[in-house]
């Protein structure tokens, strides 16, 4: 509330009448009309309150006031808008000077100020792009400075995220070509990085995704996956931009071509991308040119079924069952592979302890394997995990066998596989659990695993 000892002299408003004081000085007034009424209650110049209703004529004043101020409010966030749309045309001028006019390092110092305004603002990274910051930054990917080609690079690449329009724009301004151009010229490691989160963010868009791979980004991006000299950061961004550039069936023979299918089983192993390495095999193995590539590849599906034995992490045992699923589906001789590589006791095993999309791809496998024609491969398996096991083990469940004389060889075979499951994932249970190497299993147990038959099957 507005202090009510005024000088003599007071006047409402000063000589200078301003409208928009007008409220606030009415207010004033009444407020100190009405103070100076109840101190001087007892006084001789006591002064007569306000006919009617003079709260409410206050309050009428308050919400004035307050509307006052709102606009005051709006007027100072429109200079404040006013003031940044002068910077960026500023940093957009800086960027368009040609050689001779920048002043020394003008495009590049503009160069970093687009890369910090565009990172976090979404209204600055189009608004850039508007002004025409884009062109000459692409221009300045064939500049000597390295400060300059970094934040160049990073800039292009805040002003893409989110936005279709900037990423279409700058592809179109030929980013790609002189990216691929400082490849070539043997570019140092952050440029490298700088190169491949760019092939990221402009391979999220449908339209880019042929272009980029046309202009010849994969191999570049399988070397990256594949270099020991390559971050985890760059091998992560490498192989999602491989992963969105799949996507594109135009881009298959040039992926496949390129070796993408060795360099993905072989980053399989390392834990900290074979989830994503799992993930563009899945989209490969839905064209046949795909999935002809896995069924070539040397120890293919012996690193599929490792990934179902030794992974911890669920979704890789999911991507794995997945593409195994995919290649059974739609080749006998991927299945006979499958089933020499050991892939029908892992699967036993991911029914029992894996999650439930993996118990169900693992079902669906173990469908399609054990209706395998080839008698001849699952007498060969059968036999094989009858000699995995150890001479107790195998010689009861030889002896279970015998009595079984109505029942054919192929249900035979899937009865040994059950049982040696169940004796695999028994002995799992006792290393975890750290217990001694000679811990024997009660008769009752071996009685469970004795007697277990197909019917145990979830399918």
């Amino acid at each position: 509330m507005a202090k009510c000892s005024q000088p003599a002299g007071f006047r409402l408003w000063p000589s200078s009448f301003s409208p928009a004081l007008l409220p606030r000085r009415l207010l004033e007034a009444v407020t100190c009309g009405a103070s100076r009424a109840r101190e001087d209650h007892n006084g001789s110049l006591a002064l007569r309150p306000f006919p009617g209703r003079p709260g409410r004529l206050i309050e009428l004043l308050q919400e004035d006031a307050s509307e006052s101020s709102s606009d005051e409010a709006a007027d100072a966030e429109a200079q404040l808008k006013i003031e940044a749309f002068e910077e960026l045309q500023g940093v957009v001028a800086r960027l368009q000077l040609d050689g001779r006019n920048a002043g020394g390092d003008g495009r590049g110092e503009a160069a970093a100020e687009a890369r910090r305004l565009a990172k976090d603002e979404p209204e600055a990274r189009e608004t850039l792009a508007m002004l025409g910051a884009i062109p000459p930054l692409v221009a300045l990917l064939d500049s000597d400075d390295s400060n300059a080609l970094i934040d160049a690079l990073y800039a292009l690449l805040n002003l893409g995220i989110g936005n279709e329009l900037n990423k279409a724009a700058i592809v179109k301004a030929g980013a790609v070509h002189k990216m691929l151009s400082l490849i070539d010229s043997g570019s140092y490691q952050a440029v490298s990085e700088a190169i491949v989160a760019n092939f990221l963010g402009l391979s999220a868009l449908d339209s880019n995704k042929p272009l980029i791979g046309a202009l010849g980004a994969i191999p570049f991006l399988i070397s990256a996956v594949r270099s020991r000299d390559s971050s985890s950061t760059a091998k992560q961004d490498s192989l999602r931009a491989l992963f969105n550039l799949s996507l594109a069936s135009a881009n298959l023979p040039f992926l496949i071509d390129d070796g993408l299918v060795p360099a993905l089983l072989d980053s399989v192993g390392d834990m900290e991308v074979s989830e994503r390495a799992l993930a563009v095999l899945s989209n490969l193995v839905f064209s046949g040119e795909g999935r002809r590539a896995v069924a070539h590849c040397n120890d293919a599906f012996a690193v599929l079924v490792d990934v179902l034995w030794w992974s911890d992490a669920a979704a890789c045992q999911e991507k794995a069952a997945y593409v195994l699923m995919v290649m059974a589906h739609k080749g006998h001789v991927s299945r006979a592979a499958m089933i020499g590589a050991g892939a029908i006791s892992a699967l036993l095993e991911l029914t029992l302890l894996g999650t439930p999309l993996a118990q169900k791809r693992a079902s669906r496998l173990l469908e399609i394997l054990t209706a395998h024609k080839g008698k001849g491969a699952l007498e060969e398996v059968s036999s094989s995990c009858i000699s995995s096991v150890s001479a107790p083990q195998c010689a009861a469940v030889s002896a279970h066998l015998d009595t079984d004389e109505g029942m054919s060889e192929e249900k035979k075979a899937v009865k040994v596989l059950v049982q040696q499951s169940l004796q695999s994932n028994m002995r799992m249970i006792v290393r975890r659990a750290n217990l001694p190497q000679d811990f024997a299993p009660s008769d009752r147990l071996l009685a469970l695993t004795a007697n277990c038959t197909s019917k145990s099957l979830p399918f």
